[in-house]
């Protein structure tokens, strides 16, 4: 297991690589002069030279690549030409955001979506099979924004039971240690502000989750059918082993991996995806703080949300491929 977990780890410095210079390449690929761009067309000679300089695109290109990850190996993501502040003290709050967002999709997609699958493939052809199905087609048609806007209506307008937008009230005050609010208001103690945040969490978590638990449970049951034929599931029942230990014990073991698969491009996919959640739910998050960088013409954010939610689904699949071994020992002799 070693040996294969240094394989998959050193074949991701050639993909961080990639990923540099595409994610550098991105201010260069303007046309016309990207600073003339960010300042727009009435901007004097010496204001872009101002900013060519700002952004080092007064050096040669080569000179820039190397200075550039030069920065980033120290932590430096560069500052915002709009807020004039570092990108790496401000970006982490939306990026907890995000991924707190996305950790709570994912749980309730896991969730449903696996046991929908289980049980649809355990009883195939049943009522339950085809409705399930059915739920599952729907969710992966229906659009996030009218799921979002609908749940908005009759949850927090007509019934009044949960909060439409934000991740707290407004008059609620959270002491950041984590910026991840469910870990930080446990830290405190503060159980009232926890609740609050599960609240605020639930709407745009179920509208997130929606596609993902659609597919997974489809990819489940396709997974669990094709694995419930095989001899040894039939030799597990002759034994006289319950229904419940064979699908969960010996079908699921060896249906998990192409199910894996799916949960680790979507978990990736939610992460750098949820604008329209975001927007919605008013929810301050990495995505929606790239949207905002993009009308700003704020290219060094740009570039840093690109870079970080890039690494961050690269090593997800770092994950996915060391589960594969974990759960089929096979693997990492491949």
């Amino acid at each position: 297991m070693g040996a294969y977990t240094i394989r998959r780890i050193l074949l991701l410095i050639p993909v961080l690589f990639g990923v540099s210079v595409l994610v550098f390449s991105i201010i260069h690929l303007i046309p016309g002069n990207p600073a003339q761009v960010i300042l727009g067309q009435r901007a004097t000679a010496d204001a872009i030279l101002e900013v060519e300089k700002q952004l080092g695109l007064d050096q040669p290109l080569l000179l820039q690549y190397f200075t550039y990850m030069g920065d980033l190996f120290t932590g430096d993501l560069g500052t915002s030409l709009k807020t004039k502040t570092p990108i790496s003290e401000e970006i982490w709050g939306y990026l907890a955001a995000t991924m707190e967002l996305t950790f709570v999709a994912m749980l309730i997609a896991i969730f449903v979506g696996v046991n929908a699958g289980i049980i649809s493939a355990w009883f195939h052809n049943s009522w339950f099979d085809y409705i399930a199905m059915v739920i599952a087609l729907i969710g992966v048609s229906i659009p996030i924004f009218w799921l979002g806007l609908m749940e908005q209506y009759i949850f927090s307008v007509k019934l009044g039971w949960l909060p439409s937008t934000g991740r707290t009230d407004p008059s609620t005050t959270i002491d950041t240690v984590t910026n991840f609010y469910l870990i930080d208001t446990l830290l405190q103690g503060d159980f009232k502000a926890f609740k609050e945040v599960v609240s605020h969490l639930i709407l745009p978590g179920v509208a997130l989750a929606t596609i993902p638990m659609a597919i997974i449970a489809r990819m489940t049951r396709a997974s669990m059918l094709e694995v419930m034929k095989a001899d040894y599931i039939r030799t597990a029942r002759a034994k006289g082993l319950s229904s419940f230990w064979v699908v969960y014990k010996h079908s699921l073991r060896n249906a998990v991996i192409p199910v894996l698969t799916v949960i680790g491009l979507q978990t990736g996919l939610l992460l750098g995806g949820a604008i329209l959640t975001e927007t919605i739910f008013g929810w301050p998050g990495i995505g929606r703080y790239i949207y905002d960088a993009i009308e700003a013409r704020d290219y060094p954010v740009i570039q840093s949300g690109i870079l970080i939610i890039a690494t961050i689904f690269v090593f997800i699949n770092l994950i996915v491929d060391l589960l594969y071994a974990a759960v089929d020992p096979r693997i990492k002799y491949k």
